[in-house]
């Protein structure tokens, strides 16, 4: 059983390791290490376990053993639909931003690290609609068929995404690693301000829209708003949209 580890001493061994092998950092860190991380985070989703993400290929891996290469659509209100493999994200400038993790259960996760790419230049890949207000994001896999949707749906605003304050971003890697697939492999949205269910795992497509749409989550518990800011309370760093 692994011995328990602080995340302070943690981030020290991490430190330590970065100076001297650098990208090999996590890498190099003990089973135990990786797994007081990852246990951080309690798994929950609502997609059904038919895919695995290969990072070192750029690959989902579908359950009956077929390999695809991951791609991320762009298009709704564009000129023209871009589509991007997980090379070509990895290319884009990439982020190290720390931010606490807030589900809508009630329970948190403090000073999760995450890296990935902001939405301003991922966004800068596409000519966007002057219409376009929200993006709304789409999941890989299936769910439960909930009011006609059957993968798992997003929306966010476009002046949130792009606020630098708010932090978001889509992620690539958490704790220095490339995510794995319970945490959302191979991207996923990072919204530090709202509750969890808005940060949604697994996207595969943003389309761009005019209006905001009701998510997965709302539908399937019309309790829960499209607009879910983390309660003031909860948060450690005031919430810039509330001024």
């Amino acid at each position: 059983m692994p011995s328990p580890l602080s995340r302070r001493t943690f981030l020290g061994v991490l430190a330590a390791l970065a100076a001297t092998a650098g990208a090999w950092a996590w890498g190099l860190l003990p089973a135990c290490a990786r797994a007081v991380i990852a246990e951080r985070f309690p798994t929950r989703t609502v997609e059904r376990p038919e895919f695995g993400f290969d990072s070192a290929r750029g690959e989902v891996v579908w359950s009956d053993g077929r390999r695809e290469g991951y791609v991320l659509t762009l298009d709704g209100l564009v000129s023209e639909p871009v589509r991007l493999s997980y090379g070509d994200l990895r290319a884009l400038p990439q982020v190290r931003r720390t931010a606490d993790f807030h589900c809508v259960e009630g329970w948190s996760v403090t000073d999760a690290v995450w890296g990935g790419v902001e939405f301003r230049d991922l966004f800068a890949r596409v000519a966007l609609l002057p219409t376009a207000r929200f993006a709304v994001f789409h999941s890989l896999g299936h769910t439960e068929q909930v009011d006609g949707l059957t993968h798992y749906v997003e929306s966010l605003p476009l002046v949130d995404l792009l606020n630098p304050e708010l932090g978001a971003l889509l992620a690539l890697d958490l704790e220095g690693a490339p995510l794995p697939d319970q945490r959302g492999a191979p991207a996923r949205v990072v919204s530090p301000f709202d509750l969890a269910y808005k940060s949604i795992k697994f996207v595969t497509r943003v389309e761009f829209s005019a209006e905001a749409v009701p998510g997965w989550w709302t539908r399937a518990n019309p309790v829960y708003p499209i607009h879910a800011p983390v309660e003031k309370s909860r948060l450690r760093t005031p919430d810039p949209r509330r001024g």
